[in-house]
Order: C-alpha cells, then sequence, then structure tokens
C-alpha cells in the first residue's frame, strides 16, 4: 500500500503541476443573498490577494468585499473568474514580473497558490515595508510525522532533500517535493515578516468549484445509488474543510491581526468514515447502500487510498495522525464549520452545472466498472 505522503505527492501536487482550471466563473446562485447577510468589517482593510481565481480566492475576494474591505488581486489573468465590480485586477507573473505590485501599499497580503519558496521570497522581498500582515496559505502535508494523533502548531515539519536547489526547481518539479516545498515557503513567509505572518496549514480543501473531485466524488457517487464500495472501516477518521469556511476564516484573521501558525481542517474532531458518507447520502436524499471492504483486501485488488477512494486513507503507523490533526488553536481563533450536509447537497448542485463530460469523467474516484469488480470479488471471497 502507498504511504500516506505518496498519496499527498500524487493527489495534491498533481494537481498542482496540472494546473487545473476552475469552472467557478460566477458567483454560487445565492451568493447575493449571503452577502447581504454578512456584517460588516470593524475596520475596513486594504487586501491584495496573490492569486484569487482559484478554487478559495474567489470565495476570499467575496466574502472581503461583502465585509467592507477594499480588494486588490494579482494574477497571470489567465482564468476568467467574475469577482465583484470593485476588486482591482493586476497582472503579473510570480517568476519574473512584480512590476504592477512596486510602490503600492497594502493592509493585507494573502498568499493563496504558491509552492516554490522562491516565489514568497521574492514577494516578501518586494512588500516586506509594504503591508503590515502577510497570511500564507500552506497544507498540514508539510509535517515529517504522521503517526502521532493530535499533530499541533509545534511538531516537526519535511526537511527538503532533493538534489536539485529548491529555489530553482521548476513549478513542473514541484509535486515531488510538495510538502517539503511549502513548509520552506513558510519560513520564507516568517523571514520576510517577522512577527507579521500568519501560517494556515489547511487539510483537504472540499466544496463547490473544485475541480480535483477529491470530495465530489462521493456525493456523486452516492448519488447514483446503488451498492457503493466504502473504504476501510466505518471508523476510520476523516478531516476535510469546506473552501468556504477557510476563505471567510482566512479573512477574519486578517481582521483580527491573527499572527503565528495555525492548522485549518475539521471538523474539530476527526469524523468515522461511516458518518461522512452516510451524512452525505442523508443530506442528498439517496437509496444507496454501503459495502465496507477493508484495508488489505483493497491492497490486494490494487485499490489506492486518496485517489481511487478519495478523502480515506488506509491506517499504517506512517500515516495514523493524517486524517487526526490538532484544529484546536485556529478553533479558538474563531474557525467555523458549515454541516458536512450543506457542503455535500451543495457540492452536487455545483458538479450539475459543469458540461457534461465533466460530469461523466472524474479525475478522482474508482471507475464505475472497476468499482463492480472490486466488489464481486469480495463478495466470491465469502465477504
Amino acid at each position: 500500500m502507498n504511504t500516506r505522503r505518496h498519496f499527498v505527492k500524487s493527489a495534491a501536487g498533481g494537481a498542482l503541476c496540472l494546473g487545473l482550471p476552475s469552472t467557478l466563473t460566477g458567483a454560487q446562485p445565492d451568493a447575493a443573498a449571503d452577502a447581504a447577510r454578512v456584517e460588516p468589517a470593524r475596520r475596513p482593510l486594504r487586501i491584495l490577494i496573490l492569486g484569487g481565481t482559484g478554487f478559495t480566492g474567489p470565495h476570499q475576494v467575496r466574502y472581503a468585499v461583502a465585509r467592507g474591505h477594499t480588494l486588490t488581486v494579482f494574477n497571470r489573468g489567465r482564468r476568467q473568474v467574475e469577482l465583484p465590480a470593485s476588486v482591482e485586477h493586476l497582472q503579473g507573473d510570480r517568476n519574473n514580473d512584480l512590476k504592477a505590485l512596486e510602490g503600492r501599499e497594502w493592509d493585507v497580503v494573502i498568499d493563496n497558490p504558491t509552492t516554490l519558496p522562491n516565489w514568497v521570497r521574492t514577494a516578501g522581498s518586494l512588500l516586506k515595508d509594504a503591508a503590515d500582515q502577510y497570511i500564507f496559505i500552506s497544507t498540514i502535508s508539510v509535517f515529517a510525522d504522521n503517526s502521532q494523533v493530535g499533530m499541533d502548531e509545534t511538531t516537526p515539519v519535511l526537511k527538503y532533500e532533493g538534489e536539485q536547489d529548491p529555489y530553482t526547481l521548476p513549478i513542473e518539479q514541484a509535486g515531488r517535493f510538495y510538502g517539503e516545498l511549502k513548509a520552506l515557503s513558510e519560513r520564507e513567509a516568517a523571514y520576510w515578516f517577522p512577527g507579521r505572518a500568519t501560517i494556515i496549514r489547511p487539510g483537504l480543501i472540499v466544496g463547490p468549484g473544485d475541480e480535483t473531485d477529491r470530495f465530489t466524488y462521493w456525493p456523486v457517487r452516492i448519488d447514483r445509488g446503488g451498492e457503493v464500495l466504502a473504504p476501510g472501516t466505518q471508523k476510520d477518521p476523516t478531516q476535510v474543510i469546506d473552501a468556504r469556511d477557510l476563505a471567510e476564516w482566512t479573512i477574519r484573521m486578517a481582521e483580527n491581526g491573527e499572527v503565528g501558525i495555525f492548522n485549518a481542517t475539521g471538523p474539530d474532531r476527526p469524523r468515522p468514515m461511516a458518518e461522512m458518507l452516510e451524512g452525505i447520502r442523508s443530506a442528498i436524499g439517496s437509496t444507496a447502500t454501503f459495502t465496507w471492504v477493508d484495508q488489505d483486501f483493497l491492497q490486494q485488488q490494487n485499490v489506492r487510498g486518496w485517489s481511487d477512494m478519495p478523502v480515506w486513507v488506509p491506517l499504517t503507523p506512517e500515516t495514523t495522525a493524517f486524517m487526526q490533526v490538532s484544529v484546536s488553536r485556529a478553533v479558538a481563533k474563531g474557525l467555523t464549520y458549515r454541516p458536512l450536509e450543506v457542503t455535500a447537497r451543495e457540492t452536487l448542485a455545483w458538479h450539475r452545472t459543469r458540461p457534461a463530460e465533466r460530469q461523466e469523467t472524474l479525475r478522482t474516484g474508482i471507475k464505475p466498472d472497476r468499482e463492480k469488480e472490486v466488489l464481486a470479488a469480495w463478495h466470491a471471497a465469502g465477504k
């Protein structure tokens, strides 16, 4: 069975290297109503978002604008995403063109898309005196040891051991060292903004707009009905965070000037796999049934965790804690979670707005014919 590090590098890093496009090209159907319900911030901020057009970026922008902040986004301009008319758009390239940022000032910089530490170094050297706070979106994949349940912000992080200088590594090779490069990027953020850096380490980010399908698979598969292959045991832990919860909390952290390191996955206690799947089934009104297949049999059948069976990671001494990370520090600073049922329903509703080809071809999850084969083999073995 592949290790947890392989899962993270092949899934998270692979998605990065593929440059997966976002089809979240407009506001969600209830975005205007949601904005009307958002309370204004105590003090308006000038916020620069590096990126802003990917998965979490549009959620950050819309929430921040609804709170009364002035928003600027900086990116290459390749993704067409509908953002509020008040948003200022600056175009450039993190690799070699930051001219649009020169001579400007903001209260807060939010760095969303960075994996390469050199991107943080160049942005930090330019913006160190141009902003009061730098929020870097990292990942729980930075942890070096996933064997101890309850990993917190003091848990040691990975060290880069590649042969090539990580500061010259091309983005196409970043997936191989996803966690290591994020750890180096964290160090750069802390160096350029001493006492002013906020490091947020999300777990698996899910919800409407996720083009990786790493959670979307489950609402889609359960909605199809019939016998569903469920991995491992009903008690195996899971942790995910809705992109909107992460985005909105990030903006509130900016408003409050909170600095330091924060793990940001959820919920505040690991959710058993059965609770997740049954919660999705209940939310969408499906009549699907679950057949639980143990991880040893899945290994024999070459069914991989994280990719063939999204969200789930087989429990080994090396991976035991990956889905059992402590988030108490973030919760104490106001991280909240919308119900799983809401995320499931709205993810499925968003999926149904996608082009027919994308609805039929998920990027993650076991293929229907292969699922039937594995279930047939499981029953044939008298399980």
